[in-house]
């Protein structure tokens, strides 16, 4: 491992994030090109909600698409703890912990994701799965 595919995943992750909160907070959602998401969510991609919820690319999809604009200014999300699994020639898996503030309430979720490596993509890798888990649901 040489660690360029692991820097290449861990910004893709830090950037998907950070796309996530422009597209969702209302005040800047019209900034955003949702074709960026789009591109990095690789043909087949499998997601795993924290509530065990198997979705496939489609209903990623449109579940991002349909979510613009629902956040108020204060959305939040911060990645913690972003390190590298298993690791092949151009296939890895990376295991983070995301934060979110949302409406006032916390929640954190460990995640792991499946990225291969795409020449088109902004940082050279498509999204390919990712399972998410609770570790703290958002507060009632």
């Amino acid at each position: 491992m040489d660690g360029k595919l692991f820097s290449r995943a861990s910004a893709e992750v830090i950037d998907l994030h950070r796309f996530f909160v422009d597209w969702f907070v209302a005040e800047r959602a019209d900034t955003v090109d949702f074709g960026r998401f789009e591109s990095v969510m690789g043909e087949g991609l499998t997601m795993i909600a924290p509530g065990g919820q198997v979705l496939g690319r489609d209903a990623v999809i449109d579940h991002v698409r349909s979510s613009r604009a629902t956040c108020d200014d204060g959305f939040a999300i911060s990645i913690e703890d972003i390190q590298p699994g298993w690791e092949d020639r151009d296939m890895i898996v990376v295991l983070y912990v995301e934060a979110q503030l949302r409406g006032g309430k916390h929640s954190r979720r460990q995640s792991s994701a499946v990225f291969t490596t795409s020449s088109s993509a902004p940082n050279g890798v498509q999204w390919r799965h990712l399972h998410e888990t609770w570790l703290q649901v958002p507060e009632h």
